[in-house]
């Protein structure tokens, strides 16, 4: 198991957990006791109201963002974990271009959410108001802005909702996409569903380095499901003229981008997809993924030379593809949980600050989609970055990582 980010993830509202993609980074391991937190630092002290205002990063594009909800039940499958419950549940967090100076501001998430992911991993001293308060850049119900826009859909790390990738997806979608974030049922803590509360978390425990696979093959499903129903012949969402039908992406964190590499396995209709910092399962020739371009984006702890998933991975695909590590990051540096530690002062010495992990996220998943789904050459794909020095580009057959000392001036 990999080491912990003690003092952010402890201090802050994060998950606490071990891990990164080897440990399969999914969040089956139990919370931090009181004494792990004791041991990561000091301990986060109750801000006097109203406390501190957490603020995600402003999004680069001169998209304003909106945002609408969307409840989606695959009534061909039963559920995976509670099968009992009945049909599958999604929830659906769509973003898109929007005329500026419409809709109401759109809050990060609920308190009892809030609340409860807190409780989930052990987190004290963080009032639920403060994660629950977080500033976003989007406005709820706001009118779409007239175009054709790429769609990107993405699917959060397990056992944590989709509300960890706000940012990210007000990054893109102020670029010019839509985007739609996935919850999946009983899959985090603190995720609504309309008539149903918020759902427990049925699934975590259960998934580890023997069940990795099959959940990451559900999450495909999912979001094969969700891609259906926004670009299908028959969308549930009014404004689905929008979307580009020809110009989709995928793209997840953790097991999300597990997921979202076996979705794009077996559906021709995305063109492109992202992993940040997760396994991989059906890689090759047969699963249908070579020829698709691919970026990999993992921590440099994580995903070194003795990572033999991803260089597995790396040798079965065939089209583009780019291999990032990240020095410093820890495993949710890909998520909006590294920015607000650090705005809580939790950034640790030696590891990579919050607002550059967001910074360097948006830029080369922007970039990536930008370039494959646009048809646009962005530069910063080609090779090291005076700009970016923390990005590495490895390569496991020359056996060496290019960085910034190697870049041209």
């Amino acid at each position: 198991m990999k080491s912990r980010r003690h003092r952010a993830v402890a201090a802050l509202l994060t998950c606490a957990l071990t891990g990164g993609a080897t440990a399969l980074a999914t969040g089956a391991q139990a919370a931090p006791t009181r004494d792990d937190t004791a041991n990561a630092g000091p301990a986060f002290t109750r801000p006097e109201a109203p406390g501190p205002q957490l603020r995600l990063p402003k999004p680069t594009g001169p998209r304003a963002v909106g945002r609408t909800s969307l409840h989606l039940t695959d009534h061909s499958r039963r559920d995976p974990w509670v099968p009992r419950s009945g049909d599958r549940e999604l929830m659906v967090s769509l973003y898109y271009p929007a005329r500026k100076g419409t809709g109401t501001p759109a809050p990060y998430m609920s308190v009892e959410g809030a609340r409860l992911f807190l409780e989930d991993r052990g987190i004290e001293g963080v009032p639920a108001e403060v994660l629950s308060g977080t500033r976003t850049h989007t406005r709820a119900g706001a009118r779409p802005a007239p175009g054709s826009y790429p769609l990107l859909v993405l699917s959060p790390g397990f056992s944590v909702p989709g509300t960890t990738l706000t940012g990210l997806a007000e990054e893109l979608t102020s670029r010019g996409y839509v985007v739609a974030v996935v919850d999946h049922a009983y899959e985090a803590v603190g995720v609504e569903f309309p008539g149903r509360g918020i759902l427990p978390c049925a699934a975590c425990g259960r998934v580890d380095g023997d069940t990795v696979g099959s959940a990451a093959k559900g999450r495909a499903k999912d979001l094969r499901f969700v891609l259906d129903r926004l670009a299908g012949s028959r969308p549930v969402w009014r404004h689905a003229g929008l979307i580009d039908k020809k110009r989709v992406g995928m793209g997840g964190h953790s097991l999300g981008g597990a997921g979202a590499a076996a979705a794009t396995a077996g559906d021709a209709r995305v063109r492109a997809a992202v992993n940040m910092d997760g396994p991989f399962v059906d890689v090759g020739p047969s699963s249908g993924l070579s020829g698709r371009p691919m970026l990999l984006m993992g921590t440099a702890a994580d995903h070194s030379g003795r990572d033999k998933e991803w260089e597995a991975a790396w040798t079965k695909l065939n089209g583009w593809k780019r291999w990032l590590r990240v020095a410093g990051a820890d495993h949710f540096a890909f998520t909006d949980l590294a920015p607000l530690a650090g705005q809580l002062g939790e950034d640790t010495p030696d590891g990579l600050p919050g607002h550059r992990a967001a910074a360097i996220t948006g830029a080369y998943v922007g970039a990536f989609f930008d370039q494959h789904l646009r048809g646009r050459p962005q530069p910063i794909l080609n090779g090291p970055s005076n700009a970016n020095p923390e990005v590495t580009f490895h390569h496991p057959r020359r056996g060496v990582d290019l960085g910034r000392s190697t870049n041209r001036p």
